[in-house]
């Protein structure tokens, strides 16, 4: 029978212990594990019925239960304790008020299209949700003001099961937003607050808001399932990623361009202070640009209206801009006429559409006339852009570079910030006990880490087995639970009680699935596998797991051809496959776990932050030299798997680099963990590994404060946030004056620059036969037309040459302007020191300057000798 309606019943707690509702709501509980333990504490088996959701738990107690626990002096008291302590988490002093500078931001929106902070709100596909929800987290305990914006979907990303002969099957449950810790965003007469998009036909999109707080963050959710929408508006925010064409593009619209709308309405109903840094994670949200560019062109009061120049600039200065992906399929494209559809409907009624369509116009070598492009957007409307690892800044620079002609590679204006993991969220508290200093501080992060070198090896060596452990008794509960749904009877399932071993090496493997992400590389060759999880005096265990997207078919038959092989009754008690993968599985995984493997096709791993997990607690990475990992290995905190040259066709590439997989495992990693001295030592003969304890030491120690989230969100502030904070209210300051100057000196160096050339160049100083230390003065001559001198900067680079005269480890001086020669002639002259031996070689370039544009690439203008 189904019901014609549904709602939630709200559990009325007494008084004694009415803070429990708070501390359910607040999701600060999920890494924060005195508050987790008290709910669990509460009901053992309730909380484990419930998948450790406190919301649900408390929803779940009858009369009689909440009575005893209000009658229980001691949860009493320890509910007033944590609620006590969970107010001055949200009111203290921390580490941003602590440090950062009087003109630090008061506010920092972030947006993203999803969000993994706890398994309880499935808002998140993979490492781009992890990512964004550890940003959050880490804000929070730092004290940064940053509050998110979001989707609410109703049935989340999906749950994976697999069938019979190893599909995988997606399911799509409903989520209830009145049983999770969330709360509706409320006008003062107690309506649903909400915004409201127009729609092409005279159709309309609104949301709801959703407020979920993340510590003392403040998680903006919109959600467009709501009774004024028609049937198909409100499933535009159904699932994650699931749609495509016009859904998606309403998708992110409502993220974009409702996400600032809902904070509008925020700051109304709550005081919060208004943004002053925009960070759009990826292009979804890049709408958000959009948004204020409107905001500032609509009539607002007695203040002029802007031009679309001054609005942009204005935009541009405060918006930050990362962008995740290395390779171009993974950024999401739409057809220009889709676009110009939708915003012909009045969405930005003051702003021209074709001058929207420019922005994400692919109009570069390679691009697609026909495509608007959402990074390409994001970039455009941002001042300041970057990558999540050292390496993937290269690869966006070389991806991008298109949108900055005349400049090379490593001048495109995007720079990196390497991600990192918030460590309370993913580390074992027993491995955290164990080596975290407990008096360390944020002021000293690094030093909290270097305790783990006063931790005895039998100490570690057996809170290492015991993690194991755990994992083993988890893989088993969930691959019986796993082989029940394919329909295998109870009866054929005995050997799933003795999968995996605790004292066997485990080697663990989760990720999304696509193919770039090589899920099958360990099956190259399976003989040579089953060898290696079958050695006798050394065995290997693998688990591994991963979600495809629905509409992958390829993804989906790596998952079938590994599941097949973990089937086989003579290896499966060595290899399982665990379907569903999600943050309650990580949290036991990953300390688990002695190794972890990751085997992208490099360049294309982003960053990669499921090793920085697992180094947390201890395991060692096992990896192509690609994300984090090409910045951080060291030779002593894992191993790096050797790649094919890049010319190399993929078969081959994948027999040499799964050759060289195995090879590690079997001469390198299973002869460490067993106990093989290192060369020139003798062995341990007490059954403890030291030399691979060491490996597992010197990780936490280098490791542990580099791969943390608040390494992370440290850089953002003080390399990104400051600055686009300092340049917005600059902007912003007499009615915007500094923007609307800075657009009309855009616009006339726009117009003028096709007459600006250099025309000559001189140089003196340099004998025949030049010397390290000689002197090389320069005079170019440069026509600058209606330009002044002050417009442009002259540079000199130089540097090492190679055969084709490209000029290699580059630096420029600056060249000055010494003499108007009349007609719009001028006369620019600098010297360098030549201090380097070798082809040399030099030129000269002229690029806009201006004290307000944050790097000389921005406006893509140049002019080379």
């Amino acid at each position: 029978m189904k019901a014609i309606r549904r709602f939630t019943v709200r559990t009325v707690l007494p008084e004694s212990i009415a803070p429990l509702s708070r501390l359910a709501k607040n999701l600060r509980w999920s890494w924060h594990r005195p508050t987790e333990q008290l709910f669990a504490d509460l009901n053992p088996q309730a909380w484990e019925a419930v998948h450790g959701d406190p919301v649900k738990l408390l929803g779940s107690l009858t009369r009689e239960e909440i009575q005893q626990i209000a009658d229980d002096p001691e949860t009493v008291r320890r509910i007033e304790e944590l609620d006590a302590d969970l107010e001055c988490y949200l009111t203290d002093e921390l580490w941003y008020q602590q440090t950062q500078p009087a003109d630090a931001p008061a506010s920092i929106a972030y947006f993203s299209a999803e969000y993994g902070i706890t398994s309880v709100l499935p808002q998140y596909s993979g490492g781009l949700g992890i990512l964004a929800g550890d940003h959050l987290k880490s804000a929070s305990d730092l004290g940064v003001p940053v509050v998110g914006v979001g989707l609410f979907y109703q049935h989340g990303y999906f749950k994976q099961s697999l069938s019979r002969d190893a599909w995988q099957q997606e399911t799509y449950p409903v989520l209830d937003p009145d049983g999770l810790p969330l709360t509706l965003l409320r006008e003062e007469d107690g309506t649903p607050a909400r915004v409201t998009l127009p729609l092409p036909n005279g159709r309309s999109l609104s949301a709801h808001i959703w407020r979920a707080d993340v510590g003392r963050v403040p998680l903006l959710l919109l959600d467009s399932d709501i009774p004024d929408n028609d049937d198909h508006a409100r499933s535009i925010t159904n699932r994650l990623y699931g749609g495509g064409g016009d859904h998606r593009l309403q998708q992110e619209l409502l993220l974009g361009m409702g996400g600032v709308r809902a904070l509008r309405v925020f700051r109304r109903l709550t005081g919060a202070p208004e943004p002053e840094v925009y960070h759009c994670n990826e292009g979804h949200a890049g709408f958000a640009g959009i948004e204020r560019v409107s905001e500032l062109m609509e009539p607002r009061g007695d203040a002029e209206p802007m031009t679309w120049e001054e609005a942009l600039t204005a935009v541009r200065c405060g918006t930050v801009f990362t962008t995740h992906t290395p390779v171009p399929a993974g950024i999401d494209r739409f057809e220009r006429a889709q676009i110009e559809h939708f915003f012909q409907a009045g969405l930005a009624p003051s702003v021209p559409t074709a001058n929207i369509l420019a922005l994400g116009a692919e109009d570069y070598d390679g691009g697609d006339p026909g495509k608007f492009n959402m990074a390409v957007m994001g970039l455009r409307l941002a001042q300041r852009a970057n990558g999540v690892a050292k390496l993937h800044g290269v690869v966006s620079r070389q991806m991008f570079q298109g949108l900055w002609p005349g400049f090379d590679n490593d001048e495109v204006p995007i720079g990196s910030i390497t991600n990192g993991v918030h460590v309370t969220s993913w580390i074992d508290p027993r491995m955290a006990e164990l080596v975290l200093d407990p008096h360390g501080t944020d002021l000293d992060r690094a030093a909290r880490w270097r305790h783990v070198y006063s931790v005895e090896d039998t100490e570690l060596w057996a809170v290492r087995r015991e993690l194991r452990k755990r994992l083993v008794q988890d893989v088993r509960a969930r691959l019986r639970a796993s082989w029940k749904a394919r329909g295998a009877a109870d009866a054929e399932l005995g050997w799933t009680d003795s999968v995996l071993d605790p004292d066997v090496l485990t080697i663990g493997f989760a990720r999304r699935v696509p193919t770039y992400k090589r899920l099958t590389l360990m099956l190259r060759d399976p003989q040579r596998l089953k060898k290696i999880l079958l050695n006798p005096e050394r065995p290997v265990q693998l688990v591994v797991a991963g979600k495809s997207h629905p509409a992958d078919e390829q993804g989906k038959r790596m998952i079938q051809d590994l599941v097949r092989f973990t089937d086989d009754p003579e290896v499966r008690h060595r290899i399982v496959f665990l379907p569903n993968y999600d943050i309650a599985m990580a949290r036991t995984l990953f300390p688990g776990c002695d190794v972890w493997l990751n085997n992208p096709l490099r360049p294309l791993e982003a960053c990669g932050t499921s090793g920085m997990k697992a180094a947390l607690n201890g395991g060692l990475n096992l990896s192509v030299l690609d994300g984090w990992w090409d910045e951080m290995y060291d030779g002593q905190n894992g191993w790096a798997i050797p790649t094919a040259d890049e010319g190399a066709h993929p078969d081959e590439r994948d027999d040499i680099e799964a050759a060289a997989l195995y090879e590690l495992i079997e001469n390198h990693v299973a002869p460490r963990f067993y106990g093989e001295a290192a060369e020139g030592s003798e062995p341990g003969t007490d059954g403890v590994p030291h030399q691979w304890l060491a490996m597992v030491r010197h990780t936490l120690a280098t490791l542990g404060p580099r791969v943390s989230a608040k390494r992370m969100v440290d850089d953002y502030v003080r390399e990104l946030y400051v600055p686009a904070a300092r340049s917005q209210r600059r902007a912003a300051a007499d009615g915007f004056a500094s923007a609307r100057a800075e657009s009309r000196w855009v616009g006339r160096v726009r117009q003028a620059w096709p007459e600006v050339s250099v025309e000559h160049v001189d140089a003196e100083g340099v004998e025949q036969e030049p010397q390290i230390g000689d002197e090389l003065r320069v005079h170019a001559y440069v026509t600058l037309g209606s330009l002044t001198p002050e417009d442009v900067r002259a540079e000199i680079g130089y540097g090492r040459v190679s055969e084709t005269d490209h000029i290699h480890e580059r630096r420029y001086a600056l060249l000055a302007p010494n003499g108007d020669l009349g007609g719009g002639r001028h006369r620019f002259s600098g010297s360098v020191t030549i201090d380097r031996s070798g082809p040399f070689g030099y030129t000269v370039r002229v690029v806009p300057q201006h004290p307000h544009i944050a790097d000389k690439a921005e406006l893509g203008l140049v002019v080379n000798a």
